[in-house]
């Protein structure tokens, strides 16, 4: 069930990045963000999206994909506000205003990909990677992330990315939601990419090439990668704690 949005008048999409022609189907990319902040968007989080947005822009131009980096209206995600999740929401409402009936796909990074799997419930959605996405470890006496909503993803294509020496996002409890998820949703997959850490920045090829096979893939029906489709098929907990192989998508 998808929550109720009010678009703050700051929320927005970037700039279209990829076709000029016409549009069959757009990714939303979600920058990372804080738990708790009062604080404007941050600068340095949208940039950190953008080599990731234009590859896949690039690598979809063919299809007639386009690529925009959400703009939130701060930083924080605020409790029970889920505010980048609401920006998100608001973000899929405006591509279908501006777009018209296009499959969309939420890619998010960190706490972005929080907010893309609580707004996969958003109509148009219909898949979403989530690269270290930060959950809630419940360290404070709460459910933490095993109360994290799931029901939204049902009917949509998920692919989890995370490193297992991640001390920023608990790589445990992404894959505890995808287990979670998988028990109502076939298409729910998560890779695992060893001895690397929340930016995974030393497989940052092959995490680009798995999320971009998997996006032109959920998108526009190309067939995925072996590995891909493999686990995707696979029963759990196979299938979620997929080895992301070194030289993915080289050759």
């Amino acid at each position: 069930m998808t929550q109720q949005v009010e678009p703050g008048p700051t929320a927005r999409l970037g700039r279209a990045v990829g076709t000029n022609g016409a549009v069959a189907g757009v990714v939303l990319v979600l920058p990372p963000g804080e738990p708790e902040s009062a604080r404007g968007p941050s600068a340095l989080a949208h940039t950190s999206v953008r080599a990731l947005t234009r590859e896949l822009a690039g690598a979809g131009a063919a299809e007639g994909l386009v690529a925009h980096v959400v703009r939130y209206r701060g930083r924080g995600w605020n409790g029970d506000a889920a505010r980048l999740a609401a920006d998100a929401e608001w973000a899929v409402a405006e591509v279908v205003r501006k777009y018209g009936d296009v499959p969309v796909c939420l890619a998010g990074v960190g706490m972005g990909g929080r907010a893309a799997l609580r707004a996969a419930g958003a109509g148009a959605v219909n898949s979403v990677v989530a690269l270290a996405p930060w959950l809630p470890d419940g360290a404070d006496g709460t459910q933490g992330a095993d109360a994290e909503p799931v029901r939204q993803l049902a009917g949509r294509r998920v692919l989890i990315v995370h490193g297992t020496n991640d001390e920023r996002a608990a790589p445990e409890l992404s894959f505890r939601l995808a287990a979670r998820a998988k028990k109502s949703n076939r298409e729910v997959c998560r890779f695992e990419v060893h001895s690397d850490g929340h930016g995974m920045r030393q497989h940052r090829a092959e995490v680009r090439a798995l999320s971009t096979d998997f996006v032109l893939g959920s998108l526009f029906g190309r067939p995925y990668a072996r590995p891909l489709a493999d686990a995707l098929a696979a029963p759990p907990p196979l299938g979620l704690r997929m080895p992301l192989s070194t030289g993915f998508g080289r050759g």
